[in-house]
């Protein structure tokens, strides 16, 4: 019985074949330019392997590299001058590293960058590109102006082609290139409008090309959508090397900074910035815009101590228990994990015998930082009990253990460093689960309370 015919895609233009149909030829590139037909199963085989062997042959192979043979060299990081910035890169900007600067409209994605290329335009000889497609030249001089920057050797372009972009880098050979923003920039050989998906990840693969050839750093600043996300696809935070957030919620004049991917150093490290009329400042003590500085002795309010990164950070985590009004006892969490909240909550419920079935449990974490970490289970518990007793807690005293469902204290990661954040900050009483560390007798300064379960610690609590 003869074989049936087979559909087969083949390129109008260069006679490249396919098994499958793409929007663009992957051998020249062109779009909408490939069809289908129908051809017989047997020659299509015979066809398309001869098609492989013949460009195999004058295709010259790719070096293959002996790792062994390879000699590792520290990276050159180019330091912006804002510390916090450098602590979320890794100690600096790489030269040919491909970055993207997010955030929400308004939160100063183009005052950071701008700080950044005044420190390296004036530390380099050479220059420092700034692109824009939404801002005239006029503009981008009156916010450098108003920032104190050097503009000797800052560079400016007004454009949104691509390719005249490259062709301008290339002529300049800058430090750095920064691009405000990329959904404003488009290609010629796509065929769509700028800010579509497909520009977005020409655009990208063209200046990491850039980057990677001729060891450019570039920076990209990238819209977000209303749910958080970085316009445009996805992929595109696969392209770059390091993809960094700067956000803002309930910090007043404070800034997070925080990256989501980072090739050249750590994902876990976090920066504190403070807006002033210059631009943005490194906080120098980080854990007093966590951490209420007040000793009136509020219901419902403990001091623990999280790890983001390689710092710590003491922050006041603060609960509200009152009495249900009507339907279901409501559960709400700001700052922290709202399902953690439901496991605590039944654990005191189950373990200590307090009753919050009939009632509402509000939790906050002043400052406005999203937490996860384990070890606040601790001071959750003890804040919801405090509220819902009506009882104040001593300001002086941190509270850190992991909480487990049968209402043991589990041991925390790191806790020599926070208790070396929280000696600084002078706190005289730690209370912190049962477990053996030799950096505990050192600790002449504070009181160390260790326990075991739950009910040991609000007993501790209870009778200070």
């Amino acid at each position: 019985m003869a074989e049936r015919n087979n559909t087969l895609f083949v390129c109008s233009k260069c006679d490249a074949q396919y098994s499958k149909w793409s929007g663009r030829c992957l051998e020249c590139g062109s779009w909408g330019t490939i069809t289908q037909e129908l051809v017989d199963k047997n020659e299509w085989r015979t066809s398309f392997g001869a098609k492989d062997k013949n460009l195999l042959k004058n295709v010259k192979g790719a070096e293959v590299i002996n790792l062994n043979s390879v000699v590792e060299s520290n990276l050159s990081r180019l330091v912006t001058g804002i510390s916090e910035v450098d602590r979320v890169l890794g100690g600096g900007l790489v030269p040919g590293s491909l970055i993207l600067l997010s955030g929400e409209p308004g939160v100063g994605k183009s005052t950071i960058v701008a700080q950044m290329a005044n420190t390296l335009a004036q530390k380099s000889p050479d220059p420092v590109l700034y692109v824009s497609g939404e801002e005239s030249a006029a503009q981008v001089k009156s916010r450098l102006d108003r920032l104190g920057c050097d503009l000797k050797n800052i560079k400016f372009v007004s454009e949104i082609n691509v390719e005249k972009i490259l062709a301008a880098s290339l002529a300049v050979r800058p430090i750095l290139v920064v691009v405000d923003s990329i959904q404003t920039v488009y290609s010629s050989q796509v065929p769509s409008e700028a800010g579509s998906l497909n520009q977005i990840r020409a655009c990208a693969v063209k200046f990491l090309e850039l980057a990677k050839t001729h060891n450019i750093a570039v920076c990209l600043i990238g819209h977000i959508t209303k749910d958080g996300q970085i316009a445009g696809p996805k992929s595109l935070e696969h392209i770059v090397d390091t993809v960094i957030y700067l956000e803002t919620e309930t910090l007043n004049n404070y800034y997070i900074l925080r990256a989501s991917k980072n090739r050249f150093g750590s994902v876990n490290e976090l920066g504190i910035l403070e807006m002033t009329g210059s631009g943005f400042k490194e906080v120098a003590n980080p854990t007093a815009v966590f951490l209420e500085e007040n000793d009136r002795g509020l219901a419902g309010s403990v001091i623990s101590c999280i790890i983001e990164g390689t710092r710590p950070f003491l922050v006041d985590i603060q609960a509200l228990v009152t009495k249900t009004i009507f339907g279901y006892p409501q559960r709400k969490a700001s700052g922290f994990d709202l399902n953690r909240l439901q496991v605590l909550t039944a654990v005191l419920s189950k373990r200590q015998k307090v009753n919050l079935s009939s009632q509402d449990v509000i939790l906050n974490v002043v400052g406005g930082l999203k937490i996860s970490d384990p070890a606040l289970d601790l001071a959750v518990c003890l804040a919801m009990v405090s509220s819902h007793l009506n009882l104040p807690l001593d300001r002086r005293m941190l509270a850190l253990g992991e909480v487990g469902l049968g209402g043991e204290l589990r041991p925390v990661a790191k806790l020599e460093f926070r208790l070396k954040e929280a000696e600084k900050m002078g706190f005289t009483r730690i209370l912190i689960p049962e477990m053996k560390l030799d950096s505990l007798a050192k600790m002449k300064n504070m009181e160390i309370i260790k326990v075991k379960t739950l009910s040991e610690a609000v007993d501790v609590v209870a009778k200070r």
